[in-house]
């Protein structure tokens, strides 16, 4: 291979020649990269399947293409069709217009720090539940509303929460017994429950301490 030459601004017969371990360091020097629909595509189809958790292969054989085009298309360099983005879509369950949405601009993200969520008084709340906001999101007609709840040394059981929406209850730390309409059951760390909050539920006996958990709560809004 010729050695690269440049020209030497010293009055010299020979020109300049760069060795070749100085030419290994050197960085290439090409075209900037262009942002093109179908690599935006790309992207787009990429960062859904990593989300979803699945490998390339998995995704492509679920989407029935061979595994070479969905790694051509995830980097930008073909265009699919609408039947093949149709196929990947129902792969990863979403519809065909999150591959063209503008990620970038979306609004329904919360970041809060920890110790940083909002102390919010609840409608329903009694004595002693200690209720932290931890973020908020509406999307569409879904309000998601996740809170930390601590029990302070003053909470006492309580049984009669009732409210629209779903209840998801995921238990840090203490030990309670939990009742759901007749049911009873026994929650320990790591421990979760998940329910249709409109019957009568809530913590009925306290066990151990100090008790707090994760209460996330789904409704629908007109």
């Amino acid at each position: 291979m010729a050695s690269a030459r440049l020209a030497s601004p010293f009055p010299t017969s020979r020109p300049f020649r760069v060795p070749a371990s100085v030419r290994a360091r050197l960085p290439s020097v090409g075209p900037p990269p262009r942002s093109s629909p179908a690599s935006r595509l790309g992207q787009q189809v990429r960062a859904l399947r990593i989300a979803s958790g699945a490998s390339g292969g998995e995704l492509a054989t679920c989407a029935g293409v061979s595994s070479s085009m969905l790694s051509r298309i995830e980097r930008g360099l073909v265009s699919p069709s609408v039947e093949t983005l149709d196929r990947i879509a129902t792969g990863l369950g979403v519809p065909v217009s999150r591959f063209f949405s503008d990620q970038s601009s979306r609004t329904d993200f919360s970041h809060v720090p920890a110790g940083r969520g909002i102390l919010v008084d609840r409608v329903g709340a009694v004595a002693g539940y200690r209720y932290e906001l931890l973020g908020h999101q509406l999307s569409g007609n879904l309000f998601v509303e996740p809170y930390l709840v601590t029990l302070l040394p003053e909470a006492e059981p309580y049984v009669t929460f009732q409210h629209p929406g779903v209840k998801f209850l995921h238990l840090l730390s203490g030990r309670v017994s939990y009742r759901y309409g007749a049911k009873v059951v026994k929650l320990g760390p790591g421990d979760s429950l998940q329910f249709d909050a409109t019957a009568l539920h809530g913590i009925e006996a306290i066990e151990a301490g100090p008790v707090t958990y994760l209460s996330i709560v789904f409704t629908m809004r007109d």
